[in-house]
């Protein structure tokens, strides 16, 4: 693997954990609106939304997302903010402001600033819909915590790098960002 003789650090991870899972995420809708509920909660509260969600939707698409009211939302965990983004997202696509398989086609730059036209879509949520349901190979989530901390334990770092440093230091691990954040939360979650 290339990032194993690029850095030492990610070759011991290798070595002693093994090649990292292919987290990997149908495009579209459902997935979205799943790593909208993900921003800044663990990925288990998350799930566990977004399951009694599909429980009470069988068929996750915008429309049918839509004739839920706040109340059926609140009580399925939503918080009001994230019934917000995800109401918007759902609009966005259908009154056709966003059409997420034409954006499977673009490039990073324009899909990036497409999702983020959306309120309580940002950096971290594009990074983690283009890494994981788009499978770019050279997105970095730089502002997740996770990979923040597997970063810091990994190259043992006195503080925490912030989102502006960690991309500054992983700029050698370029065109294969993506497989570094596979290998960091990989490290992560073995801890």
């Amino acid at each position: 693997m290339v990032l194993a003789n690029l850095d030492s650090d990610l070759a011991r991870i290798l070595e002693t954990l093994g090649p990292p899972p292919i987290w990997q995420r149908e495009p579209g809708f459902a997935t979205l609106l799943c790593i909208i509920l993900e921003q800044q909660v663990s990925v288990a509260a998350a799930r566990a939304v977004f399951n009694r969600l599909c429980g009470v939707v069988v068929l996750l698409t915008p429309e049918n997302f839509l004739t839920l009211d706040d109340v059926q939302l609140r009580g399925i965990g939503f918080s009001r903010q994230k019934i917000l983004y995800c109401r918007g997202l759902a609009n966005a696509i259908t009154s056709g402001q966003l059409d997420l398989t034409k954006l499977e086609r673009m490039d990073e730059t324009t899909i990036r600033t497409e999702l983020k036209r959306l309120k309580g879509i940002g950096d971290w949520t594009v990074d983690i819909y283009l890494l994981m349901a788009l499978q770019h190979p050279d997105v970095f989530p730089k502002g997740d915590l996770a990979i923040a901390i597997a970063f810091q334990k990994l190259k043992n770092l006195a503080t925490r790098p912030t989102p502006v440093q960690l991309e500054a230091m992983t700029q050698h691990w370029r065109p294969w960002r993506a497989v570094a954040a596979r290998l960091l939360w990989h490290y992560y979650l073995s801890a």
